[in-house]
């Protein structure tokens, strides 16, 4: 494993930690892995397509206003890679949810891309492309 793998791998971690907070209602930790220079792209889940890493983070800001504290989240990484300047996973976010609205958790599982890039030596997220896995699909 290449040294650029392993820093990769380590900040998955970061990554699933900023998502389970994003799904608890705190977007600071993905503000802090996502990029603030365009191009930034999100493809959510309900079919939008945001361009613009300011209009990208405003996205998320409102996204996690949707959610409350007691959610569940975690990480199905099919596969990932890394070289020096960009990087990628594939896979399934799994959560349970606990939503403004609503009065009993709700599971959402995604089907997820994520792209990102080093700037000034950090990984930062730069596409997100995430939407329902089909019911009683095999990840």
């Amino acid at each position: 494993m290449t040294e650029t793998s392993r820093d990769f791998e380590e900040f998955m971690k970061q990554r699933e930690t900023a998502s389970t907070a994003f799904v608890n209602g705190d977007f600071n930790p993905l503000s802090q892995i996502s990029t603030q220079t365009s191009p930034a792209t999100i493809f959510g889940p309900k079919g939008d397509c945001v361009q613009d890493a300011e209009k990208v983070n405003d996205a998320n800001a409102k996204g996690a206003k949707l959610f409350k504290p007691g959610s569940q989240n975690t990480f199905e990484v099919m596969h990932m890679a890394s070289n020096e300047n960009l990087a990628y996973w594939v896979g399934v976010q799994r959560s349970v949810v606990r939503m403004q609205g609503h009065q009993e958790p709700v599971p959402m599982d995604l089907r997820v891309t994520e792209i990102f890039r080093r700037e000034h030596g950090l990984w930062k997220l730069i596409h997100r492309h995430a939407d329902r896995l089909a019911s009683g699909a095999d990840s």
